[in-house]
This record gives C-alpha cells, sequence and structure tokens, in this order.
C-alpha cells in the first residue's frame, strides 16, 4: 500500500519568468535542482518532487544529495514517507535515442535505498515508483516494472563464473518491485486509459496505482478545449474502475492553456474533483509571492475530493471537431512560432521532447514545447486559447460552459492578454472575432503596451527580449 499520497507535486516545467533567490543564473543547473527539491518541501510545503530524467543528464545521488546537505529537515521529514522523490523515466518505446537512459536511471533506485538506509539506521526506501511518459499501451509499462524486477534487482539473485552471488558481493537490491505511474498525453489515448490501466493491473497484486494525466501536451497538439474535456472523461471512466483504487494525477500549469492553476486561481481544483495530487510548476512557485504560494499549497494539500463530474458522451463530437478546427489552424502559425521561440528565455537545460505536435500529426508540422509554444504567442499578445475558435458553435459554447465551470474565467484572463497588432503576424482573424462574441475584451494595458514593444522590435528588425520577460512578468508567467 501508498503511504501517505503527496497532494502538490513541484515539478521542473520551465514556464516561470522569475528565478527564484537560491538560483543565480537564468536556468537552474543541476545542483540549482538538488536546492530547489529542499526548497519546496521545507518552504513551499511540496510533499513530492518529480524529477525528471527525460532530456538531461541525470544527477545519480540526488537522495545521498539531499540527505547530506539538509539532514536536520530529512532526519524530521523522512524521504519516501513524509516527501517524495518520484522519478521520470524515459520511454523507450517513443524515445528511442534515450532508450539506454532507462536502465541508468532505474539503478538510482537501490543505490537511494542504500543511502537512505545509511541515513536514518533503519530501512527506508526514498524512490519506489517511476512515471513513464507517453504510454500507449500496457507492455510499455510491463516492460519497466519486470524490466526493474527482473534486471535490477533481480541481479542480485544471478552468480559470478567464481560462484559468488551478486547480492552476496554488492549487498542486496532494494525494493524488489516498484510501482509505475503512468502519464497519458494524447487525447485518443486518454479515453481509453481505463482499459490499459486493467490490462496492466491483471497480474499485479497491488491495490491502488496512481495514474497521471497531461494537459500541456493534449493542448498543445488538440487545443485546450478537447484537452479539458478529455481529461474530465477519462477522469470519470478512471472512476469506474472496481478492480483496484485509482490516485489521479492532472499536470496543470499556471497558463490558462495548459490548465490555469494559480496561487491565485484555485477554481481549476474544483474543475477536477476526484484528482488527489495536482502540478505546481515553476511558474505557481516563483512568479507569485512565497507567502500566496505556500497558502495555495496549503490549500491544494487539505481539499477534500469528490466525485468526477459525469460527462455526456455527446462531449467526445465537440472534441473531435474543435481539435480538427484547431489543428487545422497551427500550419498557420507554426512558422512564426519556430523562428521566434529563439527570443523566450530558457530556464531548463532540456533536450526536446518527441510527443509533439508533429509527431501526433505525422505530416511534418513541428512546434517547439507547450511552454515555448504559449510563451512565444502570448509576447506578441495572441493567446493561443483562440485558436480554432471560429469553429465554436452557439450549442457548443452551452455544453461546454456546462462541463467546463472555469471556461469563462479562463477564456477572460486569454483576452487581457489579447493585443489586436498580432493579427499583422497571426492571420487568424476569424477566430478572434468568433471569440469576442462569446466574450468581453478588457485588455490588460501594461501588458498591451509589453506585446506592442515585442511586435515593433521585431518589425524594426531589433531584439525583443526585454519586452518579452516583461510581458511575461506582468501576466504572471512565462509560458
Amino acid at each position: 500500500m501508498i503511504p501517505k499520497i503527496p497532494r502538490a507535486m513541484s515539478t521542473q516545467h520551465p514556464d516561470n519568468v522569475t528565478m527564484p533567490f537560491f538560483v543565480n543564473r537564468e536556468y537552474f543547473d543541476g545542483e540549482d535542482e538538488i536546492r530547489e527539491a529542499y526548497y519546496v518541501f521545507s518552504h513551499l510545503g511540496c510533499d513530492e518532487q518529480m524529477w525528471d530524467c527525460e532530456g538531461k543528464e541525470v544527477d545519480e545521488f540526488v537522495v545521498k544529495k539531499l540527505l547530506t546537505y539538509y539532514p536536520d529537515f530529512f532526519s524530521a521529514h523522512k524521504l519516501g514517507q513524509d516527501v517524495r522523490i518520484t522519478l521520470r523515466v524515459p520511454n523507450p518505446s517513443v524515445e528511442a535515442t534515450e532508450a539506454k537512459l532507462l536502465p541508468e536511471t532505474l539503478e538510482i533506485i537501490p543505490r537511494s535505498y542504500d543511502a537512505a538506509e545509511v541515513f536514518y539506521g533503519e530501512e527506508v526506501c526514498p524512490i519506489f515508483e517511476v512515471i513513464v511518459p507517453m504510454v500507449t499501451n500496457s507492455q510499455e509499462l510491463n516492460r519497466i516494472f519486470y524490466y526493474y524486477k527482473d534486471f535490477v534487482a533481480g541481479k542480485g539473485d544471478l552468480y559470478l563464473r567464481d560462484g559468488i552471488r551478486i547480492r552476496d558481493w554488492l549487498g542486496e537490491f532494494k525494493p524488489e518491485e516498484i510501482s509505475i505511474i503512468p502519464l497519458f498525453e494524447d487525447i485518443p489515448v486518454m479515453l481509453e486509459c481505463h482499459k490499459i490501466l486493467e490490462e496492466y493491473m491483471r497480474d499485479k497484486k497491488f491495490e491502488e496505482i496512481r495514474v497521471f494525466l497531461a494537459r500541456s501536451d493534449p493542448a498543445l497538439n488538440y487545443g485546450f478545449i478537447p484537452a479539458t474535456l478529455a481529461a474530465k472523461i477519462a477522469l470519470l471512466k478512471l472512476s469506474e474502475i472496481d478492480n483496484f483504487d485509482v490516485h489521479p494525477i492532472i499536470g496543470v500549469g499556471t497558463t490558462p492553456f495548459r490548465g490555469f492553476l494559480t496561487p491565485e486561481n484555485l477554481g481549476v481544483l474544483e474543475e477536477y474533483t476526484s484528482v488527489l495530487t495536482f502540478t505546481v510548476q515553476s511558474a505557481f512557485k516563483y512568479d507569485y509571492p512565497p507567502d500566496i504560494v505556500r497558502k495555495a499549497i496549503d490549500r491544494i494539500k487539505h481539499r477534500k475530493l469528490g466525485r468526477p463530474q459525469h460527462i455526456d458522451e455527446s462531449i467526445i463530437k465537440i472534441i473531435e471537431r474543435m481539435s480538427k478546427s484547431y489543428r487545422d489552424r497551427i500550419p498557420a502559425v507554426a512558422n512564426f512560432v519556430n523562428s521566434f521561440s529563439r527570443y523566450i528565455p530558457r530556464r531548463r537545460m532540456r533536450k526536446l521532447h518527441i510527443g509533439l505536435f508533429g509527431y501526433a500529426r505525422g505530416d511534418g508540422v513541428k512546434l517547439p514545447r507547450a511552454i515555448t509554444f504559449c510563451a512565444t504567442l502570448y509576447s506578441i499578445g495572441f493567446p493561443p486559447e483562440l485558436i480554432g475558435f471560429s469553429g465554436f458553435t452557439d450549442k457548443d459554447l452551452e455544453a461546454v460552459m456546462e462541463h467546463f465551470g472555469g471556461f469563462e474565467d479562463v477564456m477572460e484572463k486569454a483576452l487581457s492578454c489579447y493585443n489586436p497588432e498580432s493579427l499583422k503576424i497571426i492571420p487568424l482573424e476569424d477566430d478572434v472575432n468568433r471569440a469576442l462574441e462569446f466574450f468581453d475584451y478588457k485588455p490588460d494595458e501594461e501588458h498591451l503596451r509589453a506585446t506592442s514593444d515585442v511586435i515593433e522590435a521585431l518589425s524594426m528588425g531589433g531584439d525583443p527580449r526585454e519586452a518579452v520577460t516583461r510581458a511575461g512578468k506582468i501576466r504572471g508567467f512565462l509560458g
């Protein structure tokens, strides 16, 4: 049984404008992320830190360093029990260039167990779960589960040529098993994720499992309305599983397009009443005053759970139609987004994540990551929430408002960042006009000036970076 399931998962998503006080440059390095883990536990109150092993050099000694650098805190707050480090590992089925990083990452787990046992003077398992991204079937989960069981922990039972058993030579390899957290990031897969989960759990003895639903990549690939509705359908279907308990996680960012969870806007908690764990991304942590952040995280941790909202099956037709409307318009913005993305400040050093728009479409259209995509469009005052809106009908509005309680708040925030001058760059006037038929346009004048400065810098062949950062600080997120 999983002890004390975390409620507030700090992540390393680079959507922040402001850098925290413990980082002395414009981006985090490996040691900064060690400090960050301690900071979010000790000062902000998060009870979990996602440790991203995708697309970067892995710090194999994260647990040992935390225990060594901050012994007083971790003596009082046990890793794996009171607070948790959860690894996000590569999925070899879709990340071939990162595939061999998976065995290296899994070896961190027994090594961390040994470090914690020495530190605590008793058996403590600091890491016993891994997040597997871009899951499309149960086989991907089983391969990682059994690879760890048979070839990481299991190698202790093998013998060397001189007859010595490996566990007698190197010591025990614990834990013997790990829990797998599937991360579902593609809408068609999300709508069937309950079936994948049941198939995976068929031969397992576990009574419960954590399941991660993405919001950023589904929004990037299909639009934010389909992404939100698909997550709600998935949560409803997961709640109907009765063979084992499901504890959902949802990956919401501060940007309205990616979820709209901010320290000042916790209404999204009511959108996903059955979700146990919410992600607390970098803009949430660093672009707001620490006192407000702490209070918001405390609310996340102590909220009461409810049943998921009933979703009418007819909503799937809206998902399909709005997805098509959004995807049909992406070629009109792709070239600009790709060319402008070099002006977006990089807050973490990451390689390109392949589970992106071009990968999903298969037609050669490629985009940067969702955060950079959002940051680019917001920087010129064209909120990505507007893309595809011309396909939105009056009946769609009624249905979406019924199933997406925060829809109006999202659109008001998005439109407050809209700059009419952006239509000189993004030729989607029909989408804008349709959105303005439903929602009032009340621009944030300060953001309007900042985005106009970005547009002017581009037109004059200048460097818009200062205005990009200024606009991000005004709205409270980079992307």
